[in-house]
């Protein structure tokens, strides 16, 4: 009798608990419609009381408790001031926490670090040591999902920042700058190659209405990403100078020379940042074409046969360097650098000649662009029997400079800047009228070739 009774109460008591549970997660629902409701309208104070109400007993009902928990929450921090604040702030970090536990598929390590990092760093709650070592293991350990422009200018900066105090190596920047330049190119490529296929449609007026917006956030994106590339630079400074370079490198060779990744990418910056006169640049040069006698080992050395006079032995260089670049992407961006190399020695066709190979390889490679824009720019005094013929060019340049922003919208800056300071210097409306071109065509007879048409008045 008496098991009976006591199984009896079991089951009752069982039987409770389940309806207690029902119950709550009925209140539960009811709460969550009451607040995302509010929320919807920015109306977050009168969406806190729900939502914490289904926060703290169901949390992993739906995903809407962390999306719409974090507005609620930053909206009562930014009213609110002293302890209060700093007590909201730690329920916010806490609420990032909680997202990995209950929703790991939508909330990521690297995300989940980055919004406290950039919490506390908005409110000066930390230190350049917590934000570097908060980043770094976000950036190294869920690298793929670390892709906030914001985060990735703060990794490095707080590294500069605590190397400028005495307590990073500068060998430690360099690998740091590679790495979240690397970055920065692979989401920004992501992004040109968005925007290759779409900008036909743009011009052809077909893009959808969710086209549209696709186009116009992966443009936003890329010239975001475009900034940050400029403050990193910034931000590297004086740093990466040939000063710097050149006694570190032969500080760190006999080490490191067997270390292909840190050999290409000391050759690559010294290349970069033209220190290629210093004999430590063929040294290092020579390592690499022991390590990987690849596609960028053959360009430098086209370039080093260059200088040094072996026109012939570089245009070999030059071209094994293209066949043996298999991937466009890389292809163009040697290209590119192949087409800068004759740039600087005054070669203006040769240099176009490559710049154009860059963009047939990849049509968003917008430095090829301006790298074109620029040689037009440069040849105004031979490119035309009057001064009308002569600033014509530069409508030519303007035009190559515009183009760089569409294909890639992180040069959109460096591109608005060269475009407009073309034009200024083209003919003016009353050069225009003046010369009766208005509507015609100027031909260049010079290496430029090619034409453009005046404007009409």
């Amino acid at each position: 009798m008496k098991t009976k009774l006591y199984f009896a109460a079991i089951l009752f008591l069982g039987t409770i608990g389940v309806s207690n549970a029902q119950a709550q997660n009925q209140e539960c629902m009811t709460n969550l419609s009451i607040y995302v409701e509010h929320a919807k309208v920015k109306n977050y104070e009168a969406a806190y009381t729900p939502w914490k109400m289904v926060y703290d007993n169901c949390p992993s009902l739906n995903w809407a408790n962390f999306a719409y928990g974090e507005r609620i929450l930053k909206d009562k921090i930014k009213k609110s001031s002293g302890a209060d604040k700093d007590a909201l702030i730690s329920d916010l970090i806490s609420l990032y926490d909680n997202s990995v536990k209950h929703f790991p598929k939508k909330a990521t390590p690297a995300a989940v670090a980055i919004d406290k990092v950039l919490l506390k760093y908005d409110n000066k709650m930390t230190n350049d040591a917590e934000i570097y070592s908060m980043l770094g293991d976000a950036f190294v350990n869920d690298k793929a999902n670390f892709k906030n422009p914001k985060a990735l200018y703060l990794y490095f900066s707080s590294l500069v920042d605590l190397h400028n105090s005495g307590a990073k190596e500068l060998q430690e920047v360099f690998d740091v700058y590679d790495d979240v330049n690397e970055k920065i190119e692979d989401e920004n490529l992501k992004l040109t190659n968005i925007i290759t296929k779409l900008l036909p449609k743009e011009e052809a007026g077909t893009l959808t209405s969710k086209e549209k917006k696709r186009l116009s956030s992966a443009t936003t994106n890329s010239e975001s990403f475009g900034k940050i590339a400029g403050s990193i630079d910034s931000k590297l400074g004086a740093l990466a100078d040939c000063g710097n370079l050149i006694p570190l490198y032969e500080k760190n060779f006999e080490e490191k020379k067997g270390d292909v990744k840190w050999v290409k990418r000391a050759v690559g910056r010294m290349f970069s940042k033209e220190c290629t006169e210093d004999p430590m640049f063929k040294k290092l040069f020579d390592e690499q074409l022991k390590l990987d006698p690849s596609a960028d080992a053959y360009m430098y050395g086209g370039m080093l046969k260059l200088k040094s006079g072996d026109k012939n032995g570089a245009i070999s260089d030059f071209n094994k360097a293209g066949e043996l670049e298999n991937d466009s992407y890389k292809k163009s961006n040697l290209l590119y650098k192949i087409a800068t190399i004759y740039k600087k020695g005054g070669s203006k066709s040769t240099a176009r000649s490559y710049a154009q190979k860059a963009i047939n390889a990849n049509s968003s490679n917008g430095k090829a662009y301006l790298l074109i824009a620029s040689l037009y720019a440069s040849s105004a005094n031979s490119c035309g029997a009057t001064t009308f013929e002569k600033r014509a060019i530069y409508w030519k340049a303007a035009e190559m400079a515009r183009k760089a922003g569409r294909v890639d919208p992180s040069l959109s800056g460096r591109a608005n800047q060269s475009a407009a300071s073309y034009s200024a210097k083209a003919p003016t409306k009353e050069m225009i009228f003046t010369a009766g071109k208005a509507g015609q065509t100027v031909t260049f007879k010079c290496w430029a070739g090619g034409s453009v048409k005046v404007p009409n008045l």
